[in-house]
């Protein structure tokens, strides 16, 4: 058995999980979300909890079981909770601000990025401009679009300039050390 699929998903108050033949639907305060899943996994609602079992035991369906409750899990936590993700970003005049629905950075190129902001998520820069936090209620959006920022200048090895996640750690090298 799946150590994560046999787990239940705790409902909480206020958010509604709807289960047709192939579409698993929630709905929250925050949003709705939507996820279709293969016939071999059955996701059942009862009470306060949603219950994902299999039908086979094939290698498939074993290895979508603890997929799908996960992926339930996610759209729960985010209609009722939220996702963020925080990106840092580190170098000499680099910077990033809010314009309307752009997030313009300014990484050391010849010219600003101009990043338009995806529907359903938010951006807010703090600590001078040294600092992004995307939040949302889709966790695949949220860490999608975090990595397309982070992807606009990777950060370096020998100075650690760039842009990385806040949790992230940059493995240093030493640089050249001038002895002949």
């Amino acid at each position: 058995m799946s150590r994560i699929g046999i787990k239940p998903v705790q409902v909480p108050q206020g958010v509604k999980v709807t289960v047709s033949s192939d579409l698993v639907t929630v709905e929250g305060p925050k949003g709705k979300l939507s996820q279709s899943y293969i016939p071999e996994v059955v996701i059942k609602v009862e009470g306060g909890t949603v219950q994902v079992t299999r039908k086979v035991n094939t290698k498939q369906a074993r290895a979508y079981h603890g997929l799908y409750r996960n992926l339930v899990n996610n759209m729960v936590i985010g209609v009722s909770a939220g996702f963020t993700r925080a990106l840092v970003i580190n170098g000499v005049g680099y910077k990033a601000e809010i314009q309307g629905k752009l997030l313009v950075l300014s990484l050391g190129y010849s010219t600003d990025f101009a990043v338009a902001i995806p529907d359903g998520l938010s951006a807010v820069v703090e600590a001078n401009g040294q600092k992004i936090v995307i939040s949302g209620y889709d966790r695949q959006a949220v860490g999608k679009f975090a990595s397309e920022v982070r992807g606009l200048r990777l950060p370096e090895p020998y100075k650690g300039k760039g842009v990385r996640y806040e949790d992230e750690t940059i493995r240093k090298k030493v640089g050249k050390t001038g002895v002949k």
